[in-house]
């Protein structure tokens, strides 16, 4: 025993001496050739060591190297494909033969990669993998003709090992990737990464920052967070996550974004926190919220739960500025089949309310299914129409601009990219002054095309249907509307959206229309289709015909009525007409309306774009004139009593067509003579006189 203790005794002097020896006397400088010339052999590329090699064995195996680089073949725009400036490590020597792998700082800095492609599809990388892929496959082969014998053995040496590490430090690394190809260019730099002591199931900081560039994208991030792991490196969890980052490119500005997480295990609730404030499309947005983060083991779902979401948008584009948004969601998101469902508790953009839920399937064009409720939705207040209605009624500032506002066509080009199936029910709804309720529709976007397949709703004792279909795959875009009114109170919708009482009574109205282009003059400009009015039971407001007709009749008498106690009202029982429009234009030639006493037929024009019209109304008087108040004109009965209208809307003008209604007159005045002569009237003089009587009423 004695003598085997000698003999371990002399070969640990011999190895120790050895090892001293090899420091001292070796300088590791002089394989620097031998390491180049591999190195040229094994990938083809030139390496090049400026910076000194060092080692040491004891108490710690060590080594460092100085600055190196790895050249690029010829033909690419840097000279290196890796470059660093220091790189060391060291182990402790004594704890290894306690099974504990005790590594002390590992140290790189400097570390630059040039990662480039030529535009005929050349890398960098290619003469690393050729090497390697033309390497013999002899060494294989032996491998795998070893005999059984040669596994390993179970010893005691199967001991499980520990780990540690006194840190991690890597500092001003640099990662750059051009491909001429696609015409990308990206730039990681500025790295930094600091781990502190590490050891299995101890807590362990890590702080990481980086600046990078893609294109005309700048961004930077700076992150915290402690991690502990488990001895075989199975289980790990992470604590006190702080990431901080900046974004910018042309469109999109992203001041400051922060997310929190206060810690994190898989299928754990792991409270997270988070901020972003910038700007985008010309507006201004500020968010925050907080949510239970959830990641399972196998990391294929992530959800959201209790998001609540805080958020102010400003800039001139939005309908109200700023805006409120506030949400109350739940979010999960599958990453095996790429779906994300959100059920959405409330969502709050000012005063509208929300609810619903939604399903997106992501695809390279999104696929989205949604049902959303309200109980109200004021859109003119949303779009700020009733201010804009106050300001127009405010006396004009003097240095007001007289030129209108230049119309510009909405972008809808993101339609195209999308595959979209909602539906949408509100309880009260008001757009344009009018007031919906029970509101329920139901649409479509398919690459482009919208397809609004139902709308119904309930108005003013009333029903609506209606559908519509627009292309947006062309600018500007073209659509078609089709819509059914019927039971509706006319007058107060009249005076909802028009402020005008001008008519009144039970309407059905059948709208069949299509055009081009979105902007407000647009609309108008291009509008086509037909409209098919049909009223029951009411009156248009603004004028008496029966009275006009008395007043006008008293006048060509020489006589003089009181209108003082005249309603302006002229009742009817049926009115029905199809009106034709046409690019700025309405024509009907089958205006017709009924009452007891008077059938009122016209014909003519209106132009909605200068708000102008110019249309000839032909009243028969059937009945007693008595019922419109005031005293009969038996007279005038069974003649047909022209009335042109003309001018503007606001302000229309009524004229008796007066020589039509001499003309009538006349008529029948000698058609009454003739029948009193009878056979008086044979002689052919007397035919030719009474001929050119009735010539005279043609002219």
């Amino acid at each position: 025993m004695k003598k085997l203790s000698l003999f371990i005794a002399a070969l640990l002097v011999m190895v120790i001496a050895a090892v001293v020896a090899l420091v001292v006397f070796v300088n590791p400088n002089q394989f620097k050739p031998l390491i180049i010339e591999q190195t040229r052999q094994q990938t083809g590329l030139e390496l090049v060591i400026e910076g000194d090699i060092s080692w040491q064995f004891f108490p710690a195996i060590g080594f460092e190297l100085g600055k190196t680089e790895l050249r690029n073949p010829d033909g690419f725009t840097q000279n290196n494909l890796f470059k660093v400036d220091r790189v060391g490590i060291d182990i402790a020597v004594m704890p290894l033969f306690r099974h504990q792998l005790h590594i002390g700082n590992v140290r790189l800095e400097g570390a630059e990669f040039y990662l480039e492609t030529l535009p005929n599809g050349r890398s960098n990388l290619d003469s690393l993998t050729q090497a390697q892929n033309q390497k013999p496959s002899t060494q294989v082969e032996a491998v795998l003709t070893d005999s059984p014998s040669s596994q390993p053995e179970e010893t005691t040496a199967d001991q499980p090992w520990t780990l540690s590490l006194a840190g991690v430090t890597v500092s001003q690394a640099r990662l750059e990737m051009l491909d001429q190809q696609t015409g990308t260019h990206s730039t990681l730099y500025d790295v930094d990464l600091t781990v502190s002591e590490f050891a299995a199931d101890r807590w362990t900081s890590v702080d990481f920052s980086a600046k990078g560039s893609a294109n005309q994208q700048q961004f930077s991030v700076h992150g915290k967070a402690e991690i502990k792991l488990s001895a075989d490196f199975k289980q790990y969890a992470l604590r006190n996550i702080t990431l901080n980052s900046t974004f910018e490119d042309p469109s999109v500005q992203i001041d400051a974004l922060q997310l929190k997480l206060a810690t994190f295990e898989f299928d754990q609730d792991n409270a997270l926190t988070f901020a972003v404030k910038g700007n985008a499309a010309h507006m201004a947005f500020d968010v925050s919220g907080q949510a239970q983060l959830q990641v399972d083991a196998a990391i294929s779902t992530v959800s959201l739960d209790k998001l609540l979401l805080n958020s102010t948008l400003q800039g001139a584009a939005l309908p109200q500025s700023p805006l409120q948004v506030e949400m109350a969601s739940r979010i999960v998101f599958d990453l095996t089949h790429s779906t994300l469902d959100v059920v959405l508790d409330r969502l709050m953009a000012n005063a509208i309310a929300l609810s619903g839920k939604a399903n997106i399937h992501l695809a390279d064009i999104p696929k989205i299914r949604f049902q959303l409720h309200s109980p109200a939705i004021d859109l003119d207040e949303f779009l700020g129409l009733d201010q804009a209605t106050s300001d127009s009624t405010a006396q004009p500032s003097v240095n007001a601009p007289t030129s209108p506002p230049v119309e510009v066509e909405p972008d809808l080009s993101a339609l195209r990219d999308l595959d979209v199936v909602g539906e949408i029910t509100i309880d009260r709804f008001k757009a344009g002054n009018a007031k919906l309720e029970r509101v329920h529709t139901r649409f479509a976007v398919n690459r482009g095309v919208i397809d609004l397949n139902t709308l119904t709703a309930e108005l003013y004792q009333g029903k609506i249907q209606a559908s519509a279909k627009v292309d947006a795959r062309k600018t500007p875009v073209t659509y078609q509307v089709k819509k059914t009114i019927t039971g509706v109170q006319v007058q107060p919708l009249l005076i909802d959206v028009a402020d005008n009482d001008l008519l009144q009574g039970t309407g059905n109205i059948t709208v069949d229309v299509q055009g081009r282009s979105l902007t407000p003059s647009g609309i108008q400009k291009n509008l086509l289709g037909t409209v098919t009015i049909n009223f029951a039971d009411g009156a248009v407001n603004g004028i008496n015909i029966a009275q006009l007709i008395r007043t006008n009749h008293a006048r060509l008498r020489g006589q003089t009525l009181d209108e003082s106690e005249a309603v302006k009202q002229t009742d009817f029982s049926a009115l029905t007409a199809t009106l034709q429009l046409n690019k700025g234009e309405v024509s009907t030639n089958n205006l017709a309306m009924q009452s007891p006493l008077l059938r009122i037929r016209g014909e003519g024009k209106a132009n909605y774009l200068n708000e102008t019209v110019d249309f000839v109304v032909r009243t028969s008087i059937v009945g007693t004139l008595k019922g419109q108040g005031g005293k009969d004109i038996d007279e005038l009965r069974d003649v047909t009593i022209p009335i042109h209208i003309s001018g503007q809307w606001t302000e229309p003008r009524y004229r008796l067509v007066f020589d039509d209604l001499l003309k009538q007159r006349a008529q029948k005045e000698i058609d009454r003579g003739i029948e009193k002569l009878g056979d008086k009237v044979k002689g052919e003089e007397a035919k030719q006189a009474v001929e050119a009587l009735r010539g005279l009423l043609r002219r």
